[in-house]
């Protein structure tokens, strides 16, 4: 209970923010693509992506390889392939609708279409005989049927039962959503008490119903009229919707209103985006808890809360060498400014001061975990700042030639001000300039030089130019005469 107390509050804002994002992304990718072979074939490379981790994370080094192989081919086949099924769903009228937008779909179930399309036919005066089969088998009571196995469409029926069709005339079964058979006979009743308009298509729905318990539904040619046989009766249909409530109660399907199916899309909608926040969080958790990776780092120290008062004069070193533990993908992403090494200063006094490196002195991104660190501790030295004026002189190199001698020098500036440590400026009397060589000189004149102050904790006063110029004499040296 500890652990995963202690998981949760290791657990920032930034991550649930993180995490919602992405789901949200997810949950979009789920609307625009729900119902589509792009978005079952993305179902399908996420489980191949899935199964990379898992054989990645217990060493099966091949398998892996090829998933991965096999996930990079699949993403690009469903670009080139569903590439108009990507375009439909992603042209939408206004950008309301792609990001925050939840359509309404109105889907049709194949029973919907099923009736839709029967009355399409009757309104057109195109006969039909569609059969839908119950717990009984069919085989012994119709014969001459040629396998179909289609889709249930409108397109579909209405090619079936076109006037020009070869297997018009005959019946078509439908099981599970597919027209199994065409071209179907049927037995004929020979019930004396119907109606001498019902013809041939009528008689063999009634036959068939009698001999078994199916469904038959009946479109006739001449009146346009639909007609289901079931048991011994052939009752007549007024419109899609009574059809549609008869084959769902012959197929024991449930009738949904139009209420409810609603209520069932927002289920449904919360169901996904349930599920899209425990993938998320799962690839989260997955990311920031593997500890599968070492990497070492050099990290500059940054000293922070220096008292007001103090200058820091020196340190014992500039940088740490962090020694990292996460996962993979977590390391290899890391960059500048999201490791660093902070020292708080607000506790030190002057003088020499050891600081110990803990785990709250080092910044690191969620799932990073620190292994070592080298130096554990370091030594800052603090001073109290001073200002001390001080003479400039020339730092001369190299040797004048033998006849020209050195006669005057003088700086202009002559003095500056320095700025530092109490203790460290008042062991220093003079600054120096740059080294001037003498050799390169040849006649008086004047140069620039600048002013190389030490130790380099040492500053200019902001008043003080880091140039000054250095003006000299020089003359020829007079022979001296042998006696």
């Amino acid at each position: 209970m500890s652990s995963f107390l202690a998981f949760l509050s290791s657990i920032r804002w930034q991550d649930i923010v993180d995490i919602l994002i992405n789901s949200y992304i997810l949950l979009r990718v789920y609307v625009l693509f729900q119902g589509t072979n792009a978005f079952r074939v993305l179902v399908g490379i996420t489980s191949l992506w899935l199964a990379q981790e898992v054989a990645a994370s217990i060493g099966l080094i091949l398998t892996s390889w090829a998933i991965r192989g096999i996930t990079a081919a699949a993403a690009i086949i469903i670009i080139v392939v569903f590439r108009n099924e990507i375009r439909s769903a992603l042209q939408v009228r206004n950008i309301k609708a792609f990001l925050w937008g939840f359509p309404s779909r109105e889907q049709q179930t194949p029973i919907d279409v099923i009736a839709d399309s029967v009355f399409q036919m009757a309104r057109k005066r195109i006969g039909a005989l569609i059969v839908f089969p119950g717990n009984q088998d069919l085989g012994e009571a119709v014969h001459g049927g040629i396998p179909w196995n289609g889709q249930v469409s409108n397109e579909m029926l209405m090619s079936v039962f076109w006037p020009n069709s070869p297997v018009h005339d005959g019946a078509a079964i439908i099981e599970g959503g597919q027209i199994t058979e065409v071209g179907v006979l049927l037995p004929l009743s020979h019930r004396q008490d119907l109606p001498s308009e019902y013809g041939t298509r009528h008689r063999a729905a009634v036959g068939l119903a009698e001999a078994a318990d199916a469904l038959v539904v009946v479109v006739s040619e001449e009146r346009g009229s639909v007609n289901v046989a079931k048991d011994h009766s052939l009752t007549p249909m007024q419109d899609s919707r009574m059809l549609s409530q008869a084959l769902k109660k012959h197929l024991k399907m449930p009738d949904i209103s139009p209420v409810r199916q609603r209520e069932r899309e927002r289920l449904k909608l919360a169901a996904a985006g349930c599920i899209s926040f425990l993938i998320m969080a799962g690839i989260w958790f997955g990311f920031t808890r593997s500890q599968d990776t070492i990497i070492a780092l050099n990290v500059p120290i940054e000293y922070v809360n220096r008292p007001a008062n103090y200058d820091i004069l020196d340190t014992s070193v500039d940088e740490a060498r962090l020694q990292l533990l996460g996962s993979s993908a977590l390391i290899k992403s890391l960059g500048p400014g999201q490791v660093g090494v902070r020292v708080d200063l607000s506790k030190a006094a002057e003088g020499r001061n050891t600081f110990t490196i803990t785990q709250a002195d080092i910044i690191l991104p969620p799932g990073v975990s620190l292994n070592k660190i080298h130096p554990a501790s370091i030594d800052v030295t603090l001073d109290i700042p001073a200002t001390k004026e001080l003479p400039i002189q020339v730092d001369w190199t190299g040797r004048l030639p033998e006849n020209i001698a050195l006669t005057n020098v003088s700086v202009s500036p002559e003095t500056c001000r320095v700025v530092g440590g109490s203790k460290t400026i008042e062991k220093v009397n003079t600054v120096y300039t740059s080294p001037v060589r003498l050799d390169t000189l040849t006649k008086s004149g004047s140069s620039t030089a600048m002013i190389v102050l030490s130790p380099p904790s040492l500053k200019l006063a902001p008043s003080c130019s880091e140039r000054v110029t250095v003006h000299y004499r020089l003359e020829e040296k007079t022979p001296s005469v042998k006696q």
